[in-house]
């Protein structure tokens, strides 16, 4: 933190995680400009209140912003892609200036409470070099201090937390501009941190299933007796949530971190002990370009050191597998777990065993001597031995997919030295995130499920592969499409459903896409509507699920009021009287 004092820092964008940043450099002793394209954004009363001596700037974002400034570093609210704020990083950048993010300053807090002597004045401030672009990230520390990171475009979230990719983008607040200079501001009392602090930090990314996992390892890892801080894309922000723990001095032992592609993007001194990319499908695109931009950014959550935990399912995430190296003399390989839907072929690796019609929860253990003589020769090379952890059905959330993230949770978790038994409770007992496949209720023996926060296609596609294993589906697909290809939903839809109920702007494009599985694919006008037509169209012991794979914005206000108008609705349904037989709540002309 000592290379925020007396720094002039900008910040882009007045977000959630803008106003964090805000509060937490002027604690530091920074002064601090916001700039916001929006002249009076909804946090702009809380900078008022909480860093008085900020100067904001709304309206167009210009080089001015930099130019002929004592700005010495510029941090980026994520959500904002590169495009919105190119000609201030480019200002910044051509004079040397370091870009990032609240993860950056993140990663350089935690690195500085790490030092074991507490330091009393801040290093005399440094000239960025010329290629600031690639160092970190502490415009007032000494160039070899690696740990406090800095982005090359800036790390972010959506302004509003609890988006991620994987869910629909919130509104992006633009940032602003102007040319004055910040006046000195009175630094805000802070205690004196401790130091010589080492916690675990569990880092989770991808594009589907980030909240759950993320939920779930801060779950087990109090299960296991360890204290524990979740944050991040989940909510609270890093930087608020850290400030808290050091003002009540209760620092957790571990960090259970959500990080978005936004958040990561360009992010540099950012040093996990374990870190997952659960999958990488198409999402947000118009931020980074291109799905290699956009898996490249997810990448980075692994940094230089983390365990490095894959889903063996995913081809993308599996070529994230670190290359080969040669090892100095000693020196051990960096450390790779895979978990997946299939048996384990590896000590420390994770997966589902199937026996006797029952799914098992299994790991891989390196097989002892003993074991290895009982089991002979000609399967001794696999050195390994199955580990039955718990049935899957055993699990409170539904579906294949949140087996996986179950294993995810516990790979990371055991990377921070918890304990297996505990942790094992702790999977019994969570429950899951709201409108992530959760059941609604069971009405004439069809169960109904809102996964209204699968807004984009992998979502969905996992949703149906997850469900589909136990029953037949009906789904309520449509929505803003967001310029996906809807090609993949096909072949889980020819495979689970039993229908298909097409709601919003970009019904006739999955309509297209589906048009070839031989499924039902019927027509709805509102919410409604579709959920009688779904539930007509459902048998006892199907699902009805809504998975739109489409953001809401076309129909509501976000995907919580329309999973709030689902629920009504289904409620509706199972109060309303209706024929007895299927398609009861199909409109009239639709045959079976």
């Amino acid at each position: 933190m000592r290379h925020l004092q007396d720094q002039h820092v900008l910040i882009l964008g007045l977000g959630i995680s803008g106003l964090a940043m805000a509060r937490w450099c002027a604690r530091h002793g920074a002064k601090v400009t916001v700039a916001d394209t929006r002249e009076s954004p909804p946090q702009l009363d809380a900078l008022r209140a909480g860093v008085p001596d900020a100067v904001f700037v709304g309206g167009p974002l210009s080089a001015a912003l930099i130019e002929g400034t004592a700005v010495r570093a510029v941090y980026r609210s994520p959500g904002l892609s590169p495009a919105s704020i190119a000609v201030v990083v480019d200002a910044a950048r051509a004079v040397g200036l370091p870009v990032g993010g609240e993860l950056d300053l993140f990663a350089a807090a935690l690195a500085d409470l790490r030092v074991a002597e507490q330091t009393q004045e801040a290093a005399p401030p440094a000239e960025p070099p010329p290629d600031a672009a690639h160092e970190p990230l502490q415009p007032g520390d000494a160039p070899e201090t690696p740990e406090a990171a800095r982005a090359e475009q800036a790390a972010g979230d959506d302004p509003q937390l609890g988006t991620e990719p994987g869910s629909e983008p919130m509104p992006t607040p633009v940032e602003d501009d102007d040319d004055a200079e910040a006046p000195t501001p009175v630094p805000v009392p802070v205690p004196p941190a401790p130091k010589g602090y080492e916690p675990a930090v569990l880092a989770v990314t991808g594009t589907n299933g980030k909240t759950t996992v993320t939920a779930l390892t801060g779950q087990l890892v109090a299960r296991a007796g360890k204290t524990v801080a979740v944050a991040g894309n989940i909510g609270p922000t890093l930087l608020d949530t850290l400030a808290a723990h050091i003002d009540a001095g209760t620092l957790p032992e571990v960090w259970v971190l959500e990080l978005s592609s936004f958040q990561l993007d360009g992010v540099q001194g950012f040093e996990p002990t374990a870190a997952t990319v659960l999958n990488v499908t198409q999402d947000h695109l118009d931020w980074h370009g291109d799905m290699a931009a956009y898996a490249a950014a997810k990448a980075r959550i692994f940094g230089s050191k983390s365990i490095v935990v894959l889903n063996r399912e995913d081809d993308a995430v599996m070529a994230m597998k670190p290359a080969p190296v040669k090892l100095a003399k000693g020196q051990a390989p960096r450390p790779v777990v895979t978990f997946g839907a299939g048996m384990p072929l590896r000590p420390g690796d994770y997966g589902i065993e199937r026996v006797h019609g029952m799914a098992w929860l299994v790991r891989a253990l390196e097989a002892d001597e003993t074991q290895k003589r009982k089991r002979g020769a000609a399967v001794e090379e696999e050195e390994i031995h199955i580990q039955r952890l718990m049935p899957a059905d055993a699990l409170r959330i539904r579906g294949r997919h949140n087996a996986l993230n179950a294993l995810a949770a516990l790979a990371l978790a055991t990377a921070a030295g918890c304990q297996l038994g505990p942790m094992l409770y702790g999977l019994r007992e969570y429950r899951g995130e709201p409108h992530r496949v959760e059941p609604v209720t069971i009405v004439d023996e069809v169960e109904f499920f809102d996964d209204s926060k699968g807004t984009n296609v992998g979502a969905t596609v996992a949703a149906l592969n997850g469900l589909g294993e136990e029953r037949r589906v009906v789904v309520i697909l449509g929505g803003d499409g967001k310029g996906q290809d809807f090609a993949p939903l096909a072949a889980p839809v020819r495979q689970y459903a039993r229908a298909v109920v097409l709601i919003g702007r970009d019904a006739p494009l999955i309509e297209a896409a589906l048009a070839s599985t031989g499924v039902p694919l019927l027509h709805a006008a509102s919410m409604e509507e579709a959920v009688k037509a779904a539930a007509g169209r459902a048998h006892p012991g199907d699902a009805v699920l809504l998975s739109p794979a489409c953001a809401s914005f076309d129909m509501f206000k976000d995907y919580a009021h329309r999973a709030a108008v689902f629920c009504d609705a289904v409620q509706d349904w199972a109060e309303s009287p209706r024929d007895v037989g299927f398609d009861a709540g199909l409109p009239q002309g639709e045959g079976a």
